[in-house]
Formats: C-alpha cells, structure tokens, sequence
C-alpha cells in the first residue's frame, strides 16, 4: 500500500520525542531506537510503544512480555542513533553500554533522563507496526533539568 505523499509529510508534522525501547529476553538484551510513544492512560499507569514488525526487539518484546522505555535528553542524540542505525540480530548493541535493570530486567540506559519499566498488558495490531501497551511498574527521573530530545526526521540521523 503506497501512502500519497501529502499525507506523509503531514504526518511528519507531528511531533515525538526520541526513546530507547529496551527488552531482555533468556538471557539476552537489546534495544531499538523509537519515537512512536505515548502514555496511554493515568491509571492504572500505561503507555504505549509502536514497534516496526520487522525489528529485532519487536519478536522479543512479544516473547518476553516486558520492556523499558528510556527517554532522551538533547545530550542523547549519539545513543538514539546508536540504537537506531544496528540491528541486535547481527550486533550486541549493549557492548559498552553502560545500564541499570529494575522490575523487569530490561536495561535502564544510566545517561537517559528518564525510564519506564513495563509490563506488556495487550498489543494491536496497527500495519507494519505492532502497539504495545504496558503497565509502567516502575520509573524514575535521573535528569530533571534537561529537556526530551525531539525527533526531526529530516535531521536526526544526518
């Protein structure tokens, strides 16, 4: 299915911040680079993450059940392209990587300015994507002061 083009750069006028969505799975982690997140409801708390059906962490995420969505800050910039650019099936994308676990065991990058860990309650369907709503067990604010980074597609990975 083609999209006219008028619609793709219409939605190209909504605006996202830039988010590591991390996973662990028997024993392995990755993470991907996303910008589709949204809190989805107060409470219980939820939020939801649109994962691309062809990505690594998206079969990982359905296996495991659980992810952590860590928010970037304008100093992240490097991470999210980092996370963005290898794919975990031919990568340890972790190598190096400094990183925390809470509830679930999914990494908490330590230089992101905020963190979620979820647990999956429901995903949908939506296209090439999948909507993953999770049940935020726990969080936290590691940079109060800095501001989300946010994504300009037409700049970001230049």
């Amino acid at each position: 299915m083609t999209v006219k083009q008028e619609i793709s750069l219409a939605q190209r006028k909504i605006i996202h911040g830039v988010y590591v969505i991390s996973t662990a799975f028997e024993g392995k982690v990755n993470a991907m680079t996303a910008a589709w997140v949204a809190r989805a409801s107060f409470s219980p708390s939820l939020v939801s993450v649109s994962v691309g059906k062809t990505r690594y962490s998206h079969d990982m995420i359905m296996k495991a059940g659980v992810f952590a969505v860590n928010v970037l800050g304008r100093h992240n910039i490097e991470s999210g392209k980092h996370f963005g650019l290898k794919t975990g099936k031919k990568t340890d994308k972790f190598l190096g990587i400094s990183y925390d676990t809470a509830v679930t065991g999914s990494p908490i990058l330590k230089d992101c300015i905020a963190w979620m860990d979820c647990k999956v309650v429901s995903s949908h369907d939506a296209g090439d994507h999948t909507i993953f709503i999770g049940e935020v067990l726990d969080g936290g604010v590691l940079k109060e002061a800095e501001e989300t980074l946010i994504y300009d597609r037409d700049s970001f990975y230049k």
